[in-house]
């Protein structure tokens, strides 16, 4: 935490350091198996920690994102071969994933996904372009999602690849022959940076085809997505924590016309709705983990969750900024990197829109039982 806000003002990645610690933490293994190597604990394990940790700053609360992902997918979708050779390595941090999934023209519509992967011999050789790909750079695996089947145009021609990629760094992002691409510049939710890549001739092994069989890679994507959006909100709500801690402690710290400006009625009941709302999703939130670590149907649930805490992120840090008044407009103040942080939480896993509409069916589905 003390450093969180040179890192981001600085755009720097996260210190190899602190991933090293939070790997040795068990972070990264959090809900993988302990026969895999991890920690057996289930999604509302999960909350605390990516609450905790995207309190301090979303940046290390996401890092645990891509390890999430990647192991859930291996853990639903994978053979036990691949089970063996990735999941140890994931939980002990030896290897970092991330996830490609989004193209420059689809970005809620998978199905409209235009990357290529051509089986040659023993070989995959992928050919297309993704992006917005967080801590691409410096991932070792990439759960890879790309169109095996040419003659379709939808979901049934998709497939997921484990892919594994040379590590990059700020010099040379993509050193594996076959990728190329670049940064992606954004005002918050760094510490990770995003990337756009390109792939040309890049060969993945068939043997790293995610259950060995093509065409399952959307269903499997979509096994994941309960617990993406729980974890999602619970990052949303360690942004919201963030907010409240920095707005009541500026409003107690801050002195105008003799007095604190936490006195002042209009101060004091942002704060208030603030506390009031960042409980209210943290318990949706923790419901929806609970739900699912009971092996439960969570989707409504989840998909709430995500929903309102983003919003409930955003809400506190605007009103946490508009406390600081013309001190929060500055960037050398902390809570200016929390808004710009809690922005991106409507629009990931799902932006609001989506959300939405998935809610709106499962509304008309439980009311048609």
């Amino acid at each position: 935490m003390p450093h969180a806000h040179g890192w981001h003002c600085r755009d720097e990645l996260i210190p190899i350091e602190i991933l090293n610690e939070m790997g040795a933490l068990g972070v990264f293994g959090l809900t993988i198996p302990e026969e895999y190597g991890g920690s057996g604990l289930g999604k509302t394990a999960m909350c605390v920690v990516s609450e905790e940790l995207s309190r301090a700053w979303i940046g290390t609360g996401s890092l645990g994102t891509r390890s999430e992902i990647a192991a859930e997918l291996i853990l639903i979708g994978g053979t036990a071969e691949q089970k063996a050779e990735w999941l140890p390595k994931i939980a002990s941090a030896e290897i970092l994933p991330t996830a490609v999934f989004t193209e420059p023209n689809t970005g809620s519509d998978l199905g409209s996904l235009r990357t290529r992967a051509v089986k040659d011999g023993d070989q995959y050789v992928v050919t297309g372009n993704k992006t917005w790909i967080t801590h691409a750079a410096r991932a070792d695996v990439m759960t890879l999602l790309v169109r095996t089947d040419p003659s379709t145009t939808g979901f049934n021609g998709l497939s997921m690849l484990l892919a594994s990629k040379q590590r990059g760094d700020d010099a040379i992002p993509f050193p594996t022959p076959g990728m190329s691409g670049g940064e992606i510049e954004v005002i918050g939710y760094r510490g990770m940076k995003e990337y756009e890549i390109g792939f040309d001739g890049f060969k993945v092994a068939t043997a790293n085809l995610l259950g060995g069989v093509e065409g399952q890679g959307f269903k499997q994507l979509m096994a994941t997505f309960e617990s993406a959006r729980i974890q999602t909100a619970a990052r949303a709500v360690g942004v919201a924590q963030s907010a409240l801690e920095l707005g009541l402690k500026y409003a107690i710290d801050r002195k105008q016309f003799g007095q604190e400006i936490f006195e002042f009625p209009r101060v004091s009941n942002k704060l208030v709705m603030i506390a009031a709302e960042v409980m209210a999703v943290r318990q949706l939130t923790y419901f929806s983990a609970r739900r699912k670590d009971s092996g439960k149907r969570c989707d409504l649930e989840a998909g709430m969750a995500k929903l309102l805490a983003a919003r409930v992120a955003w809400a506190a840090a605007d009103n946490a900024l508009q406390i600081h008044g013309g001190n929060g407009f500055a960037v050398e103040y902390p809570i200016s990197r929390v808004l710009a942080d809690a922005r991106i939480l409507n629009i990931f896993e799902g932006a609001g829109e989506i959300q939405a509409m998935v809610i709106a069916r499962r509304l008309l589905e439980e009311g048609a039982n």
